[in-house]
């Protein structure tokens, strides 16, 4: 067992309701789990929680069969084998340029130049980030500063990798792009959870879908059977990806005709069930 959340609560101050509520959660090695869950449901303060930032008010949430300890020292060797990225890449950019930003967390660690050197250039190589290592960060598009703000943190070579919301703001080419980085982490051997409301991301990448509501784990399974619940999914209001309910149209219309439809059949259907 990677990480443990057992009945935790975490109530922020001045507010009277819990934003996590007797959350019961376990993070296996070596998998990719999708957290969706309408806004306020508690998926960025179950991040902020994992790495350190909150302390729970009840519970216990154990690091590799250990509970977290809250001291300065133990805080910063977490924020090392669990990185954390912010929906807002701006919010976690600090240095000037591209390669000064990569360096600064290695740097921050006391490490011999020559590593952090050797660690800069592998990291610019590997997230494709070579062509823009001099370049002012307040120059790149959003899609290059998510891809550096991974970079940021797996620099570090954390063992879970946690990313509140990466597909914001990108159009499809860049979640394309995000989708080749989370499979060259995933082949690094690093834990990744996502917290997304992109249903059809979700359903394409993980492996486990954890769904929730109210600041407790509703459901969780593979993402056919999560979103094989359609009636909860629709109570919950977060509804089921693109390609299950065009299937549960091709399905009801072959019902209907006896027949399987062909592209024009299949492009009505579309037109008439998704209005694109």
């Amino acid at each position: 067992m990677l990480m443990e959340f057992e009945s935790i609560e975490y109530i922020y101050p001045c507010s009277q309701k819990p934003a996590i509520n007797g959350l019961n959660l376990q993070i296996e090695v070596n998998e990719c789990c999708a957290l969706i869950g309408r806004n306020g449901c508690g998926k960025t303060t179950l991040f902020r929680l994992a790495n350190g930032l909150y302390r729970p008010q009840r519970g216990i949430i154990r690091w590799q069969g250990k509970p977290l300890r809250y001291n300065s020292s133990s805080l910063n060797q977490l924020r090392q084998e669990i990185g954390l990225v912010f929906q807002n890449p701006e919010q976690q950019l600090v240095a000037s340029t591209v390669e000064e930003d990569l360096s600064y967390g290695l740097c921050n660690l006391g490490l011999p130049e020559s590593e952090v050197a050797s660690r800069v250039l592998q990291a610019l190589m590997e997230f494709e980030l070579s062509d823009f290592a001099d370049t002012p960060v307040n120059y790149l598009s959003l899609g290059q500063k998510k891809r550096l703000s991974i970079a940021d943190v797996m620099i570090l070579k954390p063992k879970l990798l946690l990313l509140d919301e990466p597909t914001a703001y990108l159009d499809p080419h860049q979640t394309r792009n995000l989708l080749t980085i989370l499979e060259k982490v995933r082949v690094m051997g690093t834990t990744i959870v996502i917290a997304t409301h992109n249903l059809d991301f979700a359903y394409a990448w993980a492996d486990r879908i954890l769904v929730m509501e109210d600041g407790y784990l509703m459901l969780e399974g593979n993402p056919d059977r999560v979103f094989g619940k359609k009636k909860l999914m629709n109570e919950l209001n977060l509804g089921i990806p693109l390609a299950i309910d065009l299937l549960d149209a091709v399905e009801k219309e072959m019902a209907s005709t006896g027949e399987i439809p062909d592209t024009k059949a299949l492009k009505s259907i579309l037109k008439k069930r998704f209005i694109i």
